[in-house]
């Protein structure tokens, strides 16, 4: 699972990703400094590890992750392959949501390809693109499903009146995750096409230092703009986060911060905000060897957990000994949670739950 960082050249894309990755992404001020796509895998800032790790005191800690990618800037007309419209596009066609920077400061020093600073406008400019990009898929789809349609095909049938449904949603430029389709047909007929403007999208403002703590007017005007989208708008100052990052102590990182107004780095919110978009979850493993977060996605089951740590897991799955990171928190210790009646054994339909500390048994 992946997303991808998108925006108009020069909104600070690079920088951001330098920012969130060990990887150095050039960044420079001048449009499509970015051509292939950077791609960073990022440490998810979990509180609830580092407690595990005091409790446990491991001969090692793996953090969960996730990946990012920077992909190049995009301009108007990409969708008819101006700029790197048509790289772009396929890029962000193999990430999984999308995290859409928008340019929210002043600077004359920092060029905008349009001239002028409008988050709005921006945002608009790439919306229609993306839209523009998922009309022709859907249009090409619709050809071949009304020659099938016409033959008396239910499924056709049904299949094309979702597609009239999408077409006629992107012709009124509405992306396609606001466009109402019932689950069933979603997950029959549009997953499938893999269409852009279904991935899920997180706004970043990217905001002067001035602004990080508080935001600005832009910051509100994209508020606004996006208030029924129900998504998230995060705020920014990605240079000062560069500048942060910089600091060779987690002292002078945390007095910089607090001079700001911020209680972390904003790039651990945004970390943690992808997280969640992706739709992913973390449960544990703790023992003396190692304390470890795996990732899974949100709703799996106790031998999908089992597999993420090896394919033998899942396919000879026993039981789960299970227990909530509260408790083990609570009573600070896996023996004093057992101790306490709070060790749990669940078998095969347990659904795991985000933060459990779990053993597993199994049998190949």
């Amino acid at each position: 699972m992946k997303a991808g960082i998108v925006g108009l050249p020069n909104v600070g894309k690079s920088t951001l990703f330098n920012c969130l990755s060990s990887a150095k992404a050039q960044s420079a001020n001048f449009p499509f400094c970015t051509i292939e796509p950077n791609i960073g895998v990022v440490n998810v800032p979990d509180p609830r590890l580092n407690r595990l790790e005091a409790l446990v005191n491991p001969q090692k800690v793996i953090p969960a992750t996730v990946e990012i990618v920077d992909i190049a800037g995009l301009v108007k007309g990409a969708s008819k392959g101006e700029g790197l419209g048509n790289q772009f596009l396929a890029n962000i066609r193999e990430t999984d949501a999308i995290i859409h920077v928008l340019r929210c400061f002043d600077n004359d020093n920092i060029v905008h390809v349009d001239g002028s600073v409008d988050p709005i406008r921006d945002k608009e400019t790439i919306d229609i693109e993306l839209q523009l990009k998922d009309l022709e898929a859907v249009e090409k789809r619709l050809e071949k499903v009304k020659r099938a349609a016409r033959t008396g095909n239910k499924e056709a049938q049904k299949e094309l009146a979702v597609l009239e449904v999408l077409h006629n949603g992107l012709e009124a430029a509405n992306s396609v995750r606001a466009i109402e389709v019932s689950e069933d047909d979603r997950l029959a007929f549009v997953s499938p096409l893999q269409l852009i403007t279904d991935k899920p999208v997180l706004y970043v403002c990217n905001v002067d230092e001035s602004a990080a703590a508080t935001g600005n007017a832009y910051v509100t005007q994209v508020q606004n703009a996006i208030a029924s989208e129900n998504t998230e708008v995060l705020v920014l100052a990605v240079a000062t986060e560069a500048d942060i990052n910089e600091l060779e102590t987690y002292e002078e990182r945390q007095l910089f911060l607090e001079d700001l107004g911020l209680e972390e780095p904003g790039a651990a919110k945004l970390i943690r905000a992808t997280y969640k978009l992706l739709k992913l979850e973390t449960y544990f493993t703790a023992g003396e060897k190692e304390v470890r977060a795996w990732t899974i996605p949100a709703g799996a089951s106790a031998p999908q957990a089992a597999g993420v740590i090896h394919t033998d897991f899942e396919k000879g799955f026993i039981r789960a000994e299970v227990i909530s990171y509260a408790d083990y928190d609570h009573f600070g210790s896996e023996q004093k949670a057992k101790e306490a009646g709070k060790a749990r054994v669940e078998g095969k339909d347990y659904t795991v739950k985000d933060g459990d500390v779990m053993h597993f048994r199994f049998n190949v």
